[in-house]
């Protein structure tokens, strides 16, 4: 099952182009990435990497701009998981416009982290339910 967030594209995400700057649609992803969590595992990330040190950087991206965004449009952000692996994590991203287009997609593979030594580490066992109702058919 995936997690949705809209979110309204601010002045402050566009360039010269008037049209959002591209790394403002991966500050979005991330945004997203973190509110998935508290669905998702019933906790916050900044519980995970501040609390527990546990973090989920990002090691691969794959991403598709399809569309552009502009000031004013409403994002539909919608996030899965796609695979949970021994300490990583598959995740798919699709962001649509308020019409219904598909304006940017994204696979991202994260890897569990020590956020001490930002060593690689398993997946906390007490995660894995909540991704696992997630995960994509």
């Amino acid at each position: 099952m995936a997690v949705t967030v809209k979110r309204n594209v601010g002045f402050s995400m566009i360039d010269m182009a008037n049209v959002a700057y591209y790394p403002r649609i991966f500050d979005l992803a991330h945004h997203v990435f973190e509110e998935a969590w508290s669905v998702m595992c019933d906790v916050t990330y900044p519980e995970l990497v501040n609390t527990r040190r546990v973090g989920f950087p990002v090691v691969s991206v794959s991403s598709t701009f399809l569309a552009p965004l502009r000031y004013g449009d409403t994002v539909t952000a919608t996030v899965s998981i796609v695979s949970v692996g021994t300490s990583s994590l598959g995740w798919r991203y699709a962001f649509n416009n308020q019409d219904g287009t598909l304006v940017w997609r994204s696979e991202q593979m994260t890897v569990c982290v020590d956020m001490d030594s930002m060593e690689k580490q398993p997946i906390p066992d007490d995660l894995r339910p909540g991704l696992a109702q997630h995960l994509e058919a």
